[in-house]
């Protein structure tokens, strides 16, 4: 019970840290892509700020022997760049560059009951349930 209430007040951390820098306005997301143009170097700031916590989190964690709400860490089992993650990332990006959301402020910014954040939203949990599918099936005709 205390792993999920801790990972609740995280995820509540995470959504106020990107509604307070304004990561949930698709309109910074976009204007930091457009490089050519009125370019907001905002979402870099935040990014920077967000990977000097993250280090230190990681440095601490480093020493610790194991979770302080877990039995063990959990590392990823695949570390290769593969055609799989390329092809992930590249679909991200796009999604991203053409949108100006990705999951975390997607999520977030729900509650402002902008439609089209809506639509995104449910776009995205579609496209997740059709890759949960798809990878299923892989798994089942392509073993190995």
């Amino acid at each position: 019970m205390a792993a999920k209430l801790v990972a609740l007040a995280a995820g509540l951390l995470f959504g106020l840290g990107l509604t307070l820098s304004g990561m949930i306005d698709p309109a910074r997301i976009i204007g930091f892509l457009d490089v050519a143009g009125a370019w907001n170097p905002t979402l870099a700031v935040v990014m920077a700020a967000a990977v000097a916590v993250a280090a230190v989190g990681f440095a601490v964690a480093r020493r610790l022997p194991h979770p302080v709400l877990g039995a063990a860490f959990h590392p990823p089992g695949r570390t290769a760049i593969d055609a799989r993650l390329v092809g992930g990332a590249a679909l991200f990006g796009i999604g991203w560059g053409l949108v100006g959301y990705c999951p975390g402020p997607a999520l977030a910014s729900l509650g402002l009951g902008l439609r089209p954040t809506w639509l995104f939203v449910a776009a995205m949990m579609a496209g997740m349930a059709v890759a949960g599918v798809a990878g299923e099936a892989r798994r089942r005709w392509c073993p190995g």
